[in-house]
């Protein structure tokens, strides 16, 4: 593994996570204590389940002094911005979302492949890093979870998790094509709204069993 552009992904990704956490935070309207809360829940909150399941304390987290004084200056900045330009922001969140997964997918998938795990542990790991923050973030907020929208999510970190667990992007450009990629394909998945099957446990043949609310008004106006 190249240090710096380890680096470079968990810079990129602390930014873009702890920036959303603090929108969210703001949407919902908490004060600015919970701003704090899920801006930095969101930048780490993944990386911390990720240590647990592959075997690193999750006590390094304060080794990252670095970064949660980055995370604590973009939460700072967001909360701070214009509310015109937090306007730009949100029209393009789903672009800066997209930066954070890809970024954090490939921190999680370069962490657990120099420390030897197998590819299934590679993936998994990627696939917490880049989601697993995100999903706390929106619990916290009352929300569910990107990651169960409808939207394909979690695919891209796990195709960056298997990627990166098979060795095909190790060098610099590499791993910068397999963000860009990432990124691309998350982007594309929210324009064309691909959507992974699914299977609704409704049945379409009770439906029309239950009245409708227009027909329930009008029984009761007759008095029937």
């Amino acid at each position: 593994m190249d240090l710096h552009i380890f680096e470079v992904f968990s810079i990129i990704g602390t930014v873009a996570f702890a920036m959303s956490g603090a929108f969210v935070a703001m949407e919902e309207e908490y004060d600015i204590l919970g701003v704090l809360v899920l801006g930095l829940v969101t930048a780490f909150g993944g990386g911390v389940v990720r240590n647990v399941l592959i075997g690193v304390p999750v006590t390094t987290l304060w080794s990252q002094g670095g970064l949660i004084m980055l995370a604590l200056v973009s939460v700072a900045v967001a909360f701070l911005l214009p509310l015109k330009w937090i306007g730009h922001w949100k029209r393009t969140e789903a672009l800066f979302d997209a930066i954070g997964l890809a970024a954090f997918a490939i921190q999680g998938g370069l962490y657990a492949a120099n420390m030897g795990h197998p590819i299934s542990a590679v993936i998994v790991a990627a696939v917490l890093t880049g989601i697993g923050g995100g999903i706390i973030r929106d619990l916290l907020a009352g929300r569910k979870p990107l990651v169960l929208r409808d939207e394909i999510y979690a695919v891209w970190a796990m195709t960056a998790g298997f990627v990166i667990g098979m060795g095909w992007f190790t060098s610099n450009m590499g791993l910068l094509i397999c963000f860009a990629a990432v990124v691309f394909f998350r982007m594309c998945s929210v324009h064309y709204k691909w959507k992974l099957p699914r299977r609704s446990l409704v049945s379409a043949e009770a439906a029309p069993s239950q009245p409708s609310q227009s027909a329930l008004k009008r029984t009761l106006s007759k008095g029937e």
